[in-house]
């Protein structure tokens, strides 16, 4: 379970670099280890941010995520400890424990690959689009990010990465806008995860060569054979097209004199 939430964590540190946001990875919260998914940090006056996936675009100056995969419910129990992590890192980032920072600083977030069926059946989650929620627990008001319903759209392609959903996936894969020169590789360990789950059978190399077949109409035909060794380009060419618009001299070049009469001597055999 750890693996596939370090992973979401690791692509949304890549998303958020060079932003007015930071994440931090599995952050401690006390002195018995309890980890908390991912934090999103403001940072003030810090890079720029294009469109936000759909969900975070109530971001606060602390935001806290718990991230269930594919095989973790989001239920009661998920959003208790949510809770718990919220009120304990409060207490840490506040200047005392008299003096905590307002709550308005802070936005919580349910982050799930499936619909939380179990949650529902005792909770009303407030539909704000597709895959987002927003659901009043005590005082508090979480927003619910369902990624197996998240559109195809550019904002949404680090999302789509996680949505156990192959041709959602391949989408990501294609439209997520890497930030680090390290990210391709964490990239193919979310597919080698996938595969492994039994649920995508597919690797980065198999993305690499749909894309490039995907888009071979956009290339010229001098660029598509560049590199091409002679007999490579010839390949699969029966003799009548490989002849076709030569003139005579350049289909019979490199033929000696007995060569070209032992084949007319054998067409005139063929004419009786």
């Amino acid at each position: 379970m750890t693996h596939w939430h370090r992973l979401f964590g690791l692509v949304l540190w890549d998303y958020f670099l060079d932003s007015p946001y930071e994440v931090e990875l599995e952050k401690d919260l006390s002195l018995k280890r309890q980890l908390l998914d991912v934090v999103i940090l403001h940072k003030c006056g810090e890079g720029d941010l294009k469109e936000l996936p759909d969900g975070l675009e109530n971001l606060k100056i602390h935001n806290l995520l718990t991230y269930k995969s594919m095989r973790e419910p989001l239920d009661d129990w998920s959003l208790h400890e949510l809770i718990g992590h919220y009120v304990n890192y409060r207490k840490q980032v506040s200047p005392s424990l008299d003096t905590l920072l307002p709550e308005e600083d802070f936005q919580l977030y349910g982050v799930c690959t499936r619909f939380p069926q179990k949650l529902v059946t005792q909770n009303e989650l407030v539909s704000i689009r597709n895959g987002v929620y927003d659901l009043n627990w005590g005082s508090r008001l979480i927003r619910v990010i369902v990624l197996s319903e998240m559109e195809n759209a550019e904002q949404n392609a680090i999302w789509n990465l996680f949505s156990a959903n192959a041709e959602r996936v391949r989408y990501g894969a294609d439209h997520y806008q890497m930030h680090s020169s390290n990210i391709s590789t964490i990239i193919n360990r979310l597919f080698e995860t996938y595969n492994l789950e039994g649920i995508m059978p597919y690797t980065i190399e198999d993305f690499q060569k749909e894309y490039v077949l995907d888009h071979l109409s956009l290339l010229s035909p001098e660029d598509r054979l560049r590199g091409l060794p002679p007999e490579d380009r010839l390949k699969g060419l029966p003799p009548e097209e490989r002849l076709k618009g030569l003139p005579p001299e350049d289909r019979l070049r490199g033929l000696s004199l007995e060569e070209l009469k032992a084949w007319l001597k054998k067409l005139e055999s063929q004419k009786k």
